[in-house]
């Protein structure tokens, strides 16, 4: 190398550590926005309802009306969880605004414990924004002993602005569905999160 290269050389170098930062801090930052893109999905569903993700309500609605729709309740359990999960009916018939209580029943077939955690979902999509749940077992995580069958309710409403909504107005029918999955790192559940147990194996 002469030394008319050197400055030609250094510069290179230092062009190409500038280019292997950059693509660096551009690959972390696609990390960072892949990590963070899952709980701001779930919030922007939360908060608009997209996709038929339900609302959580701190308190009933302030009026009833007098229109009813009919809810489907539908109940799944998705690979590698051992349980039997479905609603104590498949349907039922509330006024908007009125808050009314559903019951799902979850039995663990298997002979170990096992903790599910559950999707939910309302179709049509447009319904999301205007189901409100104020008290559900999807919640929080679920744990059933060998052979235990459990009740989980669900309290919900359907708000009463829907029928004010240009895509809600047409709403008849809404299905509530969840989906059970298997916990493979629990969470601890306090004694007042657990579900109260109405049968067991062999009683």
């Amino acid at each position: 190398m002469t030394p008319t290269d050197a400055p030609t050389h250094r510069n290179g170098t230092a062009r190409n550590q500038r280019v292997a930062l950059t693509c660096v801090a551009v690959v972390a930052a696609m990390l960072g926005l892949a990590y963070a893109s899952v709980p701001l999905y779930r919030l922007f569903c939360q908060v608009t309802g997209f996709a038929g993700t339900t609302q959580r309500a701190e308190r009933p609605a302030s009026q009833i009306l007098d229109r009813i729709v009919t809810v489907r309740f539908d109940g799944n359990v998705g690979p590698g969880l051992d349980w039997q999960f479905a609603p104590l009916q498949t349907t039922m018939q509330v006024r908007l605004g009125e808050t009314a209580m559903m019951t799902y029943r979850a039995t663990n077939r298997s002979d170990r414990a096992l903790v599910g955690s559950s999707t939910f979902n309302v179709a049509p999509d447009q319904a999301g924004a205007f189901f409100n749940k104020l008290e559900c077992f999807c919640f929080t995580e679920q744990r059933l002993e060998p052979g235990q069958s459990v009740d989980m309710p669900v309290s919900f409403f359907v708000d009463p602005a829907m029928v004010s909504d240009t895509d809600g107005a047409h709403i008849r029918l809404i299905t509530l569905s969840y989906t059970f999955y298997p916990v493979l790192t629990p969470q601890k559940v306090g004694a007042s999160e657990k579900p109260k147990t109405t049968t067991e194996r062999g009683s």
